[in-house]
């Protein structure tokens, strides 16, 4: 993996470093002590309902607007802007211009990163070539499917080849087919040493490709860290079926167990499975399934940032901030 070296006072080896970052727009504060650590080629989710502040934090990490207060270094620069030729970024609001066509289109986006047009262009043809897309590189961009389209703009944030990519919601509106598609593409990437950051309100797709994340909620941080260890914030679920339905093995089961499907469903002990499988045996119950679940990174955000935000994980609202 590739190290960073940074600035006194910030830690090598995190591409971003955020502390206690807060935005206010006039009477509303956005973001609210956001403080981050992602480190170098790691695949890192900002995950939270719209409306959370997750766009109003990368554009602070990128540069674009600056916080009302808190610090930040990323790749090495305590201002933003002077890593902007490294980084590649693709916001929420997608915009191309629809009569160029798609080569010209990603090399153009090249050239706004300091890449000589000539190079952009060889640059452009091979990405579209790798991606499918060869045959509609002198395709103007408005006869472009959306998701074809929305392709052309990911490799335009690739085509000068940067050590970090920033993609904000970069799965909505594309079918399963070219999420897939982009998932992959951001792997590789990663696999490379590229540092990749990007949010969504969609968990599916963090704890698919995210090997950390950050939940956010009402502008806070609710939680930082590696999906292994949110999800770990809860003990694992028991699924057990029994041939009788009662009996002296019936105490063996906490106050909390309920039944669902003909399956009683609870918590496992503290004590573990073993004294548990021994008071199923010996009481009779007859175990025809006893299955023990791992919760879910979807589970685990509800019990971190709580029903009122996993029920606004489902609303998009037309205009967020």
């Amino acid at each position: 993996m590739l190290r960073q070296a940074s600035p006194q006072g910030w830690t090598e080896g995190l591409a971003v470093e955020a502390r206690d970052l807060v935005k206010d727009f006039a009477e509303k504060r956005a973001v609210d002590g956001v403080s981050l650590e992602v480190p170098v080629g790691s695949i890192f989710g900002l995950l939270g309902p719209n409306g959370a502040g997750k766009t109003t934090t990368l554009r602070m990490l990128l540069g674009i607007i600056e916080p009302s207060s808190g610090e930040r270094c990323v790749l090495g620069h305590t201002r933003p802007i002077e890593a902007a030729h490294q980084i590649g970024y693709l916001p929420e609001e997608r915009g191309l211009y629809p009569s160029m066509n798609a080569r010209e289109g990603i090399a153009f986006m090249g050239a706004l990163r300091g890449l000589p047009l000539s190079t952009a262009r060889k640059r452009a043809d091979q990405l579209l070539e790798e991606n499918g897309l060869g045959e509609w590189a002198k395709k103007p961009i408005r006869t472009l499917s959306k998701g074809m389209a929305q392709t052309v703009q990911l490799l335009g944030t690739l085509v000068h080849e940067p050590r970090m990519i920033v993609l904000d919601e970069p799965f909505s509106g594309l079918d399963p087919i070219n999420q897939g598609k982009l998932e992959r593409l951001i792997r590789s990437r990663a696999a490379d040493g590229v540092t990749i950051i990007f949010s969504t309100h969609v968990i599916a797709h963090a704890e698919r490709l995210c090997e950390q994340i950050a939940i956010i909620a009402g502008g806070k941080v609710a939680f930082n860290g590696r999906v292994d260890e949110a999800r770990e914030c809860l003990r694992p679920i028991v699924r057990l079926r029994t041939r009788e339905r009662d009996g002296p093995w019936r105490s063996a089961l906490p106050p909390s167990a309920r039944e669902e499907g003909g399956d009683w469903i609870f918590e496992l002990p503290q004590s573990g499975p073993e004294p548990l499988l021994k008071a199923l045996i010996d009481g009779g119950a007859g175990i025809e399934t006893l299955a023990i679940e791992r919760p879910g990174l979807h589970e685990a955000f509800v019990a971190i940032a709580g029903d009122a935000a996993a029920r606004a994980m489902a609303v998009e609202p037309e205009n967020v901030q």
